[in-house]
């Protein structure tokens, strides 16, 4: 059973494009009309000055500048 529950929230800051800083503005849900396409997002990309779509694969969480601690690490480093 497929996961359809988003993973990233409006305002969520991310990271695109391996290097890219990116904010969530949109949230696209999976489409049950036949097309294959999955959660996807319209993510704000300041590098850009544009909004541009991800597919929730290819979107990581943006850790701030802080130490995490040993419980954290697998939450951010789950395969995506």
């Amino acid at each position: 059973m497929e996961n359809n529950i988003p993973k990233f929230q409006f305002s969520n800051v991310v990271v695109v494009m391996e290097d890219k800083i990116g904010v969530i503005v949109k949230t696209w849900g999976a489409s049950s009309t036949g097309s294959k396409r999955g959660i996807h997002y319209e993510v704000y990309v300041r590098y850009f000055n544009a909004i541009l779509e991800f597919d929730e694969k290819d979107i990581k969480h943006f850790v701030y500048s802080k130490e995490l601690q040993e419980y954290e690490h697998e939450f951010y480093e789950q395969e995506q």
